[in-house]
């Protein structure tokens, strides 16, 4: 299959190329497609046999829901049994944005988007090309992350062209992502809002706003099931091995300088994903690849470069990549959830 690639303007994408990858999109086919999270790959969500060619082009595992890209709040009420009034309130203050909601599905989307569950998973991205695209398009548009499944989510057009081209049939390139990370996924059905998956959109506002959240065990404990199908496989992983590496900024650093020389001695290459103060106390250092990724006071930074840094450490050829631990609040629970998912999390203490 020949792949095509548009590069559109993402503040004013042109209405030509928005048509001809919205009739992509109408006659079943698949195109990529840039939101403020990551690259998403779109099909008519509405059609089973074009969310089928999903998981093909993926090698996606079946039971893994998919969500639901809508371009207006209107468009939920269809897809859904019933829209609560926490789900109104949360619709206001973050769609557009990265932020899905699970809710009781109306039986009106296809098995193969919510992998035979009662539940779908919904979002409005915040993203021009996005938008102008599900809009266009006429239907909403069922969207995983554009990359092969289980490999570090995709944050530029090139990543979804090393993974995905010969698969799908087109490719907007709207330039890098600018969150970085995946959407929040936050699941209605219950008594309370449960986080499925962290993301974008924080805990702490979500209970600024909600009051009361709770979030899933098994997105922390690798002995419990997580509630989300999909979060039970390995995810985000480059080829290398990721080993993550815990402790205060002195044995921090001293353990990273031990790992490498070791790890040099047996003849494998390492990549060295650090923040800003770690690279200050560790000074110079023998490294097959090295990545300053910004300050831990700006996670931001850190969370949109990740992915595509893991990356980087397999077109380096690193066998190794060595990157530090955050605390597990604000977005440093996305961010340390992606990062368990790739490492298999394995950590070493220092």
């Amino acid at each position: 299959m020949k792949t095509t690639l548009w590069r559109v303007d993402a503040e004013n994408p042109a209405a030509d190329i928005i048509g001809s990858a919205a009739r992509i999109i109408t006659e079943g086919d698949l195109v990529a497609f840039p939101t403020e999270t990551v690259y998403g790959l779109g099909a008519n969500g509405l059609d089973a046999n074009a969310v089928q060619k999903i998981f093909l082009a993926k090698g996606r595992p079946a039971d893994n829901p998919l969500i639901l890209h809508i371009a207006s709040s209107a468009e939920l009420f269809p897809l859904v049994r019933a829209v609560p009034p926490q789900a109104l309130s949360l619709m206001k203050h973050f769609w557009p944005g990265p932020l899905t909601l699970v809710l009781p599905s109306s039986g009106l989307v296809p098995a193969e988007v919510t992998a035979g569950l009662t539940t779908v998973a919904v979002r409005m991205p915040q993203h021009p090309v996005a938008l102008a695209l599900i809009k266009k398009a006429g239907v909403p548009i069922a969207a995983p992350s554009a990359n092969r499944s289980g490999y570090p989510s995709p944050t530029t057009a090139q990543h979804v062209w090393d993974d995905l081209a010969g698969r799908i049939s087109a490719i907007l390139d709207g330039g890098p992502t600018g969150v970085g990370l995946e959407s929040t996924v936050l699941d209605l059905t219950g008594e309370i809002p449960m986080i499925l998956r962290p993301g974008g959109v924080t805990y702490e506002e979500l209970v600024q706003l909600l009051g009361q959240v709770k979030a899933d065990p098994g997105l922390t404990d690798a002995l419990i099931k997580p509630k989300a199908p999909g979060m039970k496989y390995t995810h985000y992983s480059p080829q290398a091995q990721v080993i993550l590496v815990k402790g205060t900024a002195e044995s921090l650093t001293r353990q990273i300088a031990e790992l490498c020389k070791d790890y040099h001695q047996q003849g494998l290459k390492v990549g060295l994903l650090l923040t800003k103060e770690t690279w200050r106390m560790l000074g110079p250092i023998s490294a097959a690849y090295q990545k300053n990724l910004g300050s831990r006071k700006q996670l931001q930074e850190i969370a949109r470069v990740i992915y595509s840094e893991l990356r980087a450490c397999d077109i380096a050829g690193v066998d190794i990549i060595l990157t530090e631990t955050y605390q597990e609040k604000g977005l440093g629970a996305a961010l340390m959830n992606r990062l368990l998912k790739a490492a298999g999390h394995k950590i070493i203490r220092s």
